[in-house]
């Protein structure tokens, strides 16, 4: 696995960069790191894509600084891995947290390198509730989990992953799936996990989401559990009119996995036509 530096402050980075062709760039949700998509990646290369990962600072085998899990600066170090590759025709890819940064990436970056866009269970555009955004969530609840999260976090995610799983309407998820995933969550580091997410929150995307003017692909599940399409999806495609918008009925939060082979067919042909 390559590695490198990052202008802003000297983080050490880790990314995959696999295949040729025109380039995907896959932003993981919290917690996770490239590893998530292995759904998506050898469907992707067999169709003659690059596919290109970045596990986030603090995340999966990157380095673990006491600083920058703003939503700026993780926005520039996908900014500095794009530009390090100088990838373009991008098709940017992101799931759940990852579409923050991939909405900051676009308004801070600019759409230079960008073809297009899909967000997948993405936490846009703005979670937290106030006078301006009642389709929020009460702050408190956000709160309750940084405490549990602090208390017990191997316990938080075991207590949610049959809701992330959806698995009571997904019957073929299996149980070795579930138990590596809540382990992959746990590789990122504690304090990564608490600064990320109070960020995830707090951060207001609706400037960044209406911005967009790239093809735009929005997939979420009906059953999500983790980020309530109401709140979410719902709202960007909205405020992305061009947009194609996706609901999968039996899908919770953890869509790459287990749908895989729809939303892998539906980005192929978002990606192509």
């Amino acid at each position: 696995m390559p590695f490198f530096e990052t202008p802003t402050d000297g983080t050490r980075l880790a990314y995959e960069d696999y295949g040729s062709g025109a380039p995907i760039v896959f932003v993981a949700s919290w917690v996770l790191n490239a590893d998530m998509w292995e759904y998506q990646v050898p469907f992707f290369l067999d169709h003659g894509y690059r596919c290109v990962m970045l596990d986030r600072r603090g995340h999966g085998r990157s380095d673990r600084p006491s600083s920058g899990y703003d939503i700026d600066t993780r926005t520039d170090d996908l900014a500095a891995l794009i530009e390090l590759l100088d990838l373009r025709d991008i098709t940017l890819v992101a799931h759940s947290a990852g579409g923050g940064e991939a909405a900051r990436y676009l308004s801070r970056h600019g759409e230079s390198r960008v073809s297009r866009v899909a967000f997948l269970a993405a936490t846009l555009p703005y979670l937290r509730h106030t006078e301006d955004n009642p389709e929020g969530l009460p702050e408190a609840i956000n709160e309750s989990d940084i405490t549990q999260l602090r208390t017990d976090r191997p316990r938080w995610f075991a207590d949610r992953a049959q809701g992330y799983f959806a698995t009571h309407l997904n019957n073929n998820v299996s149980q070795a799936m579930i138990d590596a995933e809540i382990r992959r969550c746990q590789t990122a580091s504690p304090y990564a996990t608490v600064a990320v997410r109070r960020e995830i929150f707090n951060v207001d995307h609706r400037p960044d989401v209406t911005a967009i003017t790239l093809p735009t692909l929005i997939v979420h599940g009906n059953a999500d559990q983790s980020v309530p399409i109401e709140a979410s999806s719902h709202r960007t495609a909205k405020l992305i009119p061009h947009s194609t918008y996706k609901q999968y009925p039996t899908a919770g939060h953890a869509i790459y996995a287990t749908h895989a082979t729809q939303f892998n067919e539906d980005l192929l042909t978002f990606i192509e036509n």
